[in-house]
């Protein structure tokens, strides 16, 4: 039988989420920091809630896309927060992208409620928000994991069950590891093929169903050639992701020198007011460097 669900986050990826979950037919409750974010679900047949706990005591299902753990904290901690809501047989389910070690002590809490919590970050960007297939990571037992699956299908088509509470952070923490050096390749790619007066078109056209393609290369490729920087995922987030890994890789020893090598390039960029453009706007660090721009005549 289906249940109520909250969803608290209306943001870039929140309100494709969302929104998908109304398509599907199921019974959704909405609250963002920023009313007006609300009005296009309500408008779809979402219900508009004053605060997050009134989200909790409405919703035995509630989920969180926000953008950073002093965001979740807020969401749960904050004066009408979500734990004054949450009861026996509660779940909430955190889509957001936020610290492991500190998803574990939500989760606790949570516990302590008579609740229960996955964690469970999200990748495919604003697209795949949209259009309903995104991949998740899940963190959590076996059978919170499979009461939030039939909801959970309604915007992923990759679900994955990866291990314990936690466990869907740091295999997020794998993803972005994985995004950012493939955006490299790609920035470096199209860069060398613009100083080699390639058609950008043809060469994409020729590398990406090969060994060399990847999900980065085919959806912001073009964009990069059309100096389209509009976010799937700006680079203020992903400075945000790369912060986590970089501060998890230290904590189990893990090298990670291509990742700090981003980190620092998108810094740069932010430094430059760019932090709201698509990370793919990473070639601009290499094109300042160069003096070359990817897509000029």
């Amino acid at each position: 039988m289906s249940e109520r669900i909250g969803f608290v986050g209306l943001g870039i990826m929140g309100a494709g989420m969302a929104s998908n979950l109304i398509e599907k037919g199921h019974d959704v409750v909405v609250w963002n920091r920023t009313a007006s974010r609300m009005e296009p679900l309500v408008a779809a047949g979402a219900v508009a809630a004053t605060s997050p706990a009134e989200v909790g005591r409405l919703c035995p299902i509630v989920m969180i896309c926000v953008s950073d753990t002093p965001d979740v904290d807020a969401v749960l901690h904050s004066d009408d927060g979500l734990l004054g809501g949450v009861s026996v047989g509660s779940l909430v389910i955190d889509h957001s992208t936020i610290s492991p070690g500190a998803t574990v002590g939500f989760a606790e809490e949570v516990a302590g409620l008579g609740g229960s919590w996955i964690d469970a970050p999200v990748s495919g960007g604003s697209e795949g928000a949209a259009k309903g297939t995104l991949s998740i990571m899940v963190g959590g037992s076996e059978a919170a994991v499979e009461r939030a699956r039939p909801y959970m299908e309604a915007f992923g088509t990759t679900i994955t069950h990866v291990g314990p509470v936690g466990s869907g952070q740091q295999v997020k923490i794998v993803n972005q590891i994985l995004v950012v050096g493939s955006q490299l390749a790609v920035s470096e790619a199209l860069l060398f093929a613009q100083a080699s007066g390639l058609d950008l078109e043809a060469t994409l056209d020729a590398v990406k169903g090969g060994a060399a393609g990847s999900w980065m290369l085919a959806n912001r490729g073009p964009q990069m050639i059309e100096r389209d920087w509009r976010p799937g995922f700006t680079i203020d987030l992903q400075q945000k992701d790369l912060r986590l890994a970089l501060e998890a890789a230290d904590s189990v020893g893990s090298p990670i020198p291509g990742t700090a090598l981003v980190f620092q390039m998108y810094r740069a960029l932010q430094n430059e007011g760019l932090g709201g453009e698509g990370n793919h706007a990473l070639v601009k660090a290499l094109e300042k460097m160069s003096g070359i721009e990817v897509g000029s005549p």
